[in-house]
């Protein structure tokens, strides 16, 4: 590949990024729902169940941390899980009933009503989310669904659904991350609100 080749390809791929974060202006208003929904859902002592697969599995931890952590400001500590994490569980799980099963299985056991899962498929189809989603809505648990495309079958699947107008694995993952920085800010600066307030 020459300079110049590599130097276009990599001018058009920053701007189908660019494009697809501008794109996110559309979502905004589901967004502000899903952190009003996630909020309410925190504020009377439930949690938010975050899973996926590869990169997914990867922000799902990345939203937990900011959650649990801080994302910008110092307060109390707010429960969420990824279910992505424990390899002993997913290996077992995996091992013991086969793939599809290893976010369901553990929604059945720590999924309560007025808990919140947190699905995120860049295609909307992966077998196991949607096994965990089914597992959610048997549980009484509230459903979000990031993802991109047309939003496979995930889309009915959720309660809320962030779907990324885009078909690049890349570039929806990408715009996933600036999502789950807009939830972290909107949904600290809510509790924290509502605790001053209330």
């Amino acid at each position: 590949m020459t300079l110049k080749r590599r130097d276009e390809d990599l001018k058009r791929i920053v701007a189908d990024s660019a494009t697809t974060i501008s794109s996110l202006e559309g979502l905004l208003g589901t967004l502000g729902d899903a952190v009003d929904l996630v909020s309410e859902s925190l504020r009377a002592g439930r949690c938010l169940l975050a899973f996926g697969n590869g990169g997914s599995a990867a922000q799902a931890q990345h939203i937990v941390a900011e959650l649990v952590g801080r994302f910008q400001k110092e307060r109390r500590a707010l429960a969420a899980i990824a279910l992505t994490t424990d390899t002993s569980v997913l290996t077992c799980l995996g091992n013991d009933y086969g793939f599809e099963e290893v976010f369901a299985r553990q929604i059945r056991a720590l999924g309560r009503p007025g808990d919140v899962a947190l699905a995120i498929s860049t295609s909307g189809n992966s077998p196991n989310v949607l096994k965990a989603l089914d597992a959610a809505r048997e549980r009484g648990v509230s459903t979000l669904g990031w993802t991109g495309r047309e939003g496979g079958a995930m889309r009915a699947r959720v309660d809320l659904c962030l779907c990324v107008p885009a078909d690049s694995t890349p570039r929806i993952q990408e715009a996933h991350l600036v999502l789950a920085h807009l939830f972290c800010q909107l949904l600290e600066s809510s509790i924290l609100e509502g605790e001053v307030t209330g």
